[in-house]
């Protein structure tokens, strides 16, 4: 949904994204644990009011999301490592093509929303490390219903991604 400050908010919310992940000292190591079969997304705040949440994602060496969307702005904050956005048009019947990708290196700040480009493709971009970056998405972005590319029936899939752990590691649902 587009809203006439989300400019506003995805400026002061970089500025202050920007100033957390400076400083790497902050994050408690199981909220930065890598597992072997998959990425990680654990939940560290979630508004009372699902109005917005703050999430790390942990990615071990080549490991990736699928191509997803979001449905509501998010920044990305990369706090240990980099990562490798590929962002995709908006599908098509049979049709999904990747029109850019970027490095996001560490202490760098990245945005999506649905006015801004929404789809894309996140992954690990240094070989032999982990990478841990910090979400900040404007819902309950673990209980947003979404979607995925599915690449073998060549459309979208309706997603609901939720979280690695059961409970914020900030304040309690």
């Amino acid at each position: 949904m587009r809203t006439s400050f989300e400019p506003t908010l995805l400026d002061d919310g970089e500025s202050a994204l920007k100033s957390l992940i400076a400083h790497d000292d902050w994050l408690p190591p199981e909220y930065a644990k890598p597992v072997l079969e998959s990425y990680q997304s654990y939940a560290l705040y979630i508004d009372p009011k699902a109005r917005y949440s703050v999430i790390s994602f942990v990615w071990a060496p080549g490991q990736g999301t699928p191509v997803h969307n979001h449905t509501v702005w998010g920044l990305v904050g990369v706090l240990r490592g980099a990562e490798l956005c590929e962002e995709y048009s908006v599908p098509g019947i049979g049709l999904m093509q990747s029109t850019h990708q970027h490095r996001l290196a560490c202490g760098e700040v990245d945005r999506v929303s649905p006015t801004i480009g929404d789809w894309h493709k996140v992954s690990n971009a240094v070989a032999g490390e982990t990478t841990v970056s910090i979400h900040v998405y404007g819902a309950d972005i673990g209980r947003v219903h979404r979607h995925h590319w599915d690449v073998a029936k060549r459309k979208p899939q309706p997603m609901v991604s939720g979280y690695s752990n059961d409970t914020p590691w900030i304040g309690a649902r």
